[in-house]
């Protein structure tokens, strides 16, 4: 609990921070006259961030301690929630807005003087408590030398040079030489090499090769134009250098320089291969000098094979960007430790942390060590026991193959009675037995420190996941596209926040942490859904509670009394009314509402301030006019909308959500309204995919006609019919089967756009507004006709297009002796036209 709250804490802080020191920040502060108030906030809450890191790396586990720790939470939140709404409200204010604008700029100005006043009484708490020890006293050894260094007046400069370079040289030794079988890649950046910081990185290579750290050592320059092979020649010959000095010593000859020798004489075209076989067996040290670009690093890091020998690989550069970004394992925000006070030479690096790895067994060896636990040997259940049959599918349902889960929950039913209403009690309370039973505890307690093992910036992450249902499968699209509007995942080093978070995801599933799912056929991922683990999913619903995080509304739920909610999650199962809703749960400072199964109209209301995240996905119910007032979501930056079948209109009011950054809204025959156009923050527009023939529309049509005549009960107010006959049904009719819809005028403004789908692109004008959103990675479209080579011409221009779909009927367009403007800014387009050629329906390049 303790490090979870740590955790959050950082996130959220780091999220406000973020926010306090931004330019917009700084200019609203400005306008408001309250520039002091806001400097305060923003060193307070830098000094609350260090802290919090000084708690961390203490895990003291002093309950008043943690307490403090969650009101920095609050406070934090309450800081972003404050800054941000500055921002929203007085962007730009209109001559006849200046009254409204004027009420607005007095109550933002108060909140702030509010929020220091709180942000002032938080920090004087852990003063009054000395509750998180200062970095003074945790470094009083590095103080005190320091401080001798500084009494030393006697000392020479020279001298004193000298021995800051024999302390940065062991400091870099004891960094590489630290226990961790895994590959590790260190980037150190100096700014010169005015006081020999080159030396150092020498220095500390020649010791560990004498000491015989490492059974392979080499130290390579780069030579500009990059020429892969010459390196790894160059890496050999230091190799064969280093066999002969020993041979000579020993004066015997071993099987490994045999092996050197022949890798020598290898073919340029067979080295690299060669190479990386030779060295998967080795303990190696290889030093890359002045390296310039993480291009050049990308070119050469194959060749060095990633095992289990503690292996190191250490990047020398004057680039800081390059230095960072080269660290591995693979982390968001790598480790970095000084050498020298005055800031010329930095090593970053990975911290190394406790990764549990989650091995998942298959689902008959899974059912086998299930029954040799419980009866002591392998039993078919189907056979000798058939009453056992159904409950033992539902405990292997819960274990997921997890062989941990299995043993424990197999050797705790060994000692028990093996009857079916024994196995049935333990299905239904499975989370309570984890809690009480001693025995099946130390699942818990494994797994629990699985969660522990994650860096900060991943708990909360984690935790998030707690929102979806049980065995349900998660989208990488929706999740990443929720983490970065919910300020999970940040810009950092030139990656966009979409590749950070895409990062965190594949990080949790290189830690087990989340279970794959396999991609489906029309995926350009990998890997694009995943499910979490149920018995994870336990622990992440239990935390997520404990810290505020995630509030689920389910049948038989309590109302939350621990503090103000940030995500709300409704469940299918909910059956309450307003009246519980509103008794239940503070919707004032929800910053994200997912809705499963059905929308009751209470469920959003004017209270929703902060509201980033609005999820409606297949939600039953859901009719236009329960989203008239949805533009005052001034805060909103995700709307998800999919499947959502009963709604055919959405307000002009979507103009006002300046801040959305993803609009969904496939399977609901939405036309898109004309103040989409103003959403400049606007990156991920799916559309379209309205699967339904003309006969269906006609009967759909006429059995609403009839429903008219009888006044059937129904949520739908008479408005919706009409927009669903007007928006959806007639135009349909009147034209041919489109699952695409159009763009309105002045789509080109829409420049963050990155992805874009499903257009109907037979429009005169349509062409020409997407040649404008140059940022697209993605793109699907349809409805090419005689078009085609405009088509070809507007994919030259998206250079950064990485996924093209194209659906609808080409026959005729894309004729043998048709010539298409393909070059090689767009070759890797080339390969759909031969799938169109044959007048495919649906044909894509991923």
């Amino acid at each position: 609990m303790e490090a979870t709250a740590l955790s959050v804490g950082k996130s959220v802080l780091d999220g406000a921070l973020g926010y306090a020191k931004s330019a917009v920040a700084e200019e609203v502060a400005l306008q408001l006259g309250v520039q002091r108030d806001h400097a305060f906030i923003r060193e307070e809450l830098e000094m609350m961030q260090a802290f919090l890191r000084a708690a961390h790396e203490e895990r003291d586990d002093h309950k008043v301690l943690m307490t403090w720790v969650k009101q920095v939470r609050d406070v934090a939140y309450d800081a972003e929630d404050c800054l941000q709404d500055c921002s929203v409200h007085l962007k730009k204010p209109s001559w006849w807005r200046l009254p409204s604008t004027l009420r607005e700029r007095h109550r933002i100005a108060k909140k702030t003087k509010e929020l220091r006043a709180r942000v002032e009484d938080v920090s004087q708490r852990n003063l009054r408590y000395q509750l998180v020890k200062s970095a003074a006293g945790s470094k009083s050894a590095d103080g005190a030398e320091l401080s001798v260094s500084a009494g030393a007046t006697t000392m020479s400069g020279i001298e004193e040079a000298q021995r800051q370079q024999n302390k940065s040289k062991a400091d870099l030794i004891q960094l590489i030489s630290k226990k961790d079988e895994g590959l590790r890649v260190i980037g150190v950046w100096a700014t010169s090499d005015v006081l020999g910081e080159k030396s150092i990185v020498k220095r500390a290579y020649d010791a560990l090769k004498r000491n015989k750290k490492f059974q392979c050592h080499a130290w390579i320059s780069m030579a500009r134009p990059l020429n892969t092979a010459q390196i790894l020649q160059d890496i050999v010959m230091q190799f064969v250098v280093d066999s002969l000095e020993e041979e000579t010593k020993t004066h015997t000859t071993t099987s490994e320089a045999e092996d050197l020798r022949r890798l020598w004489t290898t073919k340029e075209d067979d080295l690299a291969d060669e190479f990386r076989k030779f060295l998967n067996e080795k303990s190696y040290l290889i030093v890359v000098n002045d390296l310039s670009t993480v291009d050049e690093w990308n070119q050469i890091r194959p060749c060095f094979p990633t095992n289990n020998k503690g292996s190191r690989l250490l990047v020398y550069t004057e680039h800081v960007k390059v230095a960072s970004l080269c660290v591995e394992p693979l982390t968001l925000l790598p480790e970095h430790k000084q050498f020298f006070p005055d800031k010329t030479l930095y090593a970053f690096y990975a911290k190394t942390t406790h990764i549990l790895e989650l091995k998942i067994l298959e689902e008959k060896y899974a059912l086998d060590l299930f029954t040799e636990k419980v009866f002591g040997e392998i039993t078919n259940l189907n056979e000798e026991c058939p009453e056992l049959s159904k409950e033992a599918e539902l405990i292997m349902k819960k274990c997921k193959g997890l062989p941990l889960a299995i043993v424990t929950i197999g050797g705790f039913l060994a000692k028990q009675p093996k009857t079916s209403m024994e196995w049935k009690i333990l299905n239904s309370h499975i989370s309570a037995k984890l809690e009480m039973n001693q025995g099946l505890g130390n699942i818990k307690n494994i797994l629990n420190k699985s969660y522990d093992g994650l860096p900060y910036h991943l708990k909360p992450c984690f935790l998030y996941l707690s929102i979806f249902p049980e065995d349900h499968d998660i989208k990488l699209g929706r999740l990443v596209c929720r983490w970065t509007a919910e300020g999970y995942s940040a810009e950092v080093h030139g990656k966009s926040s979409t590749d950070i978070a895409e990062g965190q995801f594949m990080e949790l599933i290189d830690r087990s942490m989340i279970l794959p799912n396999k991609k489906t056929y029309f995926s350009c991922k990998v890997i694009d859904s995943c499910q979490i683990h149920d018995l994870l999913r336990e622990i992440s619903i239990s935390k997520a509670a404990e810290e505020n995080l995630v509030f689920r509304l389910e049948e038989g739920c309590s109302s939350n009394t621990n503090g103000t909610v940030r995500h709300l999650a409704v469940s299918a199962n909910w059956k309450g009314d307003q009246g519980d809703f509103e008794s239940m749960v503070d919707v004032s400072r929800i910053r994200s509402l997912t809705v499963f199964g059905k929308w009751r109209p209470f469920f959003i209301s004017d209270k929703m301030r902060f509201l980033r995240v609005l999820d409606l996905q297949d939600t039953r119910d859901l009719c236009n006019h329960h989203l008239e007032h949805i533009g005052k979501l001034l805060h909103l930056r995700y709307l998800y909308l999919k499947g959502c079948r009963g709604i055919y209109h959405l307000p002009d009011s979507v103009g006002n959500m300046r801040q959305l950054q993803t609009l969904d809204i496939r399977w609901t025959g939405i036309m898109l309204p004309k103040t989409i156009v103003k959403l400049k923050q606007l990156q991920y527009l799916s559309v379209g995919g309205i699967n339904r023939d003309r006969s269906d529309l006609l009967d759909m049509f006429l059995g609403n006609c009839a429903a008219f005549c009888i006044h059937e009960p129904t949520t739908e107010t008479w408005r919706d019919r009409c927009a669903e006959c007007w928006c959806v049904t007639m135009p349909a009719l009147a034209r041919p089967f489109s699952s695409g819809i159009s763009l309105p005028r002045g789509a080109r403004n829409l420049k963050a756009l990155r992805t874009l789908g499903e257009v109907d692109i037979s429009g005169g004008n349509t062409l020409k507004e997407i040649k404008s959103l140059t940022r697209l990675t993605k793109l699907k479209v349809q409805g090419i006709t005689r078009n085609c080579h405009e088509f070809c011409f507007t994919l030259l221009v998206l250079r950064g297009l990485e996924s093209l779909a194209v659906r609808g009927s080409l026959h005729g367009c894309l004729d043998d002796d048709t010539r298409l403007p393909i070059t090689s800014a767009a070759s890797g387009c080339a390969a759909i036209w031969s799938n169109c050629r044959h007048g495919s329906c649906a044909s894509r390049i991923l």
